[in-house]
């Protein structure tokens, strides 16, 4: 048994009544009723289910909660979580709703959030200084920072490369862990 099926079992109010009264020592439907106040109907489908589930076992007249079964589930190990890139949680971190809440003080963790930013705009393509400021405002509406800060280390990253005026994205944003040389003038 799984801690996860142990909760199922006993996520439903009258199963956890049901079994919180056989824990206390009620040994059959009619002592479990009593103890609970629940009708016979609701309290026996909930004993069915909860032998399925495998905490309790005996007869009609004998019921007892598997202890063994309790105990087993309480030493074994929860199910392993995916692991997560760590480019991914930076950038639930620092990203809400397609709006930067923050920058990262740690240079690695910037250039993932700017390498994502950067991501944004077309390789190739040539973007007026203003276009590119208009881009990264919708970025900054979480009022993680303002867009010239945002702009000047895209270009600090060689994310985007600028010559009067005129922006453009670089090679650098599919290789988020070196930086190339600097481009702009």
């Amino acid at each position: 048994m799984t801690t996860q099926a142990l909760a199922g079992a006993l996520a439903d109010d009258v199963r956890r009544q049901v079994f919180a009264a056989i824990v206390l020592g009620a040994a059959d439907a009619p002592a479990v009723a009593a103890r609970t106040g629940l009708a016979a109907r609701p309290v026996v489908t909930a004993i069915r289910r909860l032998r399925d589930a495998g905490l309790v076992t005996g007869d009609d007249s004998d019921l007892r909660v598997d202890a063994d079964r309790l105990r087993e589930a309480a030493r074994t190990d929860p199910p392993a979580r995916p692991a997560q890139e760590p480019e991914q949680r930076i950038l639930r971190t620092f990203l809400r709703d397609g709006a930067l809440v923050a920058l990262p003080a740690q240079r690695g963790r910037r250039r993932v959030l700017l390498a994502h930013i950067a991501g944004s705009f077309e390789p190739g393509v040539r973007y007026p200084e203003r276009a590119v400021d208009d881009a990264l405002r919708a970025w900054c509406a979480g009022g993680g920072s303002d867009h010239v800060t945002l702009r000047r280390y895209l270009v600090d990253e060689c994310l985007l490369a600028r010559d009067q005026g005129v922006y453009w994205r670089t090679g650098g944003v599919g290789d988020i862990r070196t930086p190339r040389a600097r481009i702009d003038a």
